[in-house]
């Protein structure tokens, strides 16, 4: 397995990667929420294999439970939230011309990420 990245809201980990698609292992930590954001030359498909949450995709809200499943196309605003006392686990598919770390554009982040 890749390395574990720790980030304020948890951690994720790289499991696959090709030039036009990227699998990462997303842990969000009770409490946790990922800064509202879009990517403009990627889509996301995200499976729920432990926990629960919340996702925001565009203005909706969607509830998160193992077996989940949510798409999220380019240049959609998203972001994912633990609302609860255990761990959120997600496995994420990236697929795109880019799946670079950077192709984030954050619209709000309450740790104060730009």
């Amino acid at each position: 397995m890749g390395k574990i990245t720790k980030c304020p809201w948890g951690s994720f980990e790289v499991l696959l990667e090709a030039p036009d698609y990227k699998v990462k292992r997303i842990v969000v930590e009770p409490g946790g929420c990922l800064s509202l954001q879009l990517h403009h030359f990627r889509s996301e498909h995200w499976f729920v294999v432990a926990g629960a949450g919340e996702a925001i995709v565009e203005d909706g809200k969607i509830s998160l439970h193992p077996g989940s499943a949510v798409d999220i196309p380019e240049k959609v605003k998203h972001r994912v939230q633990n609302y609860t006392t255990e761990n959120l686990v997600i496995i994420e598919i990236q697929k795109g011309v880019y799946c670079g770390d950077d192709d984030i554009e954050r619209f709000e982040d309450r740790y104060g990420r730009v």
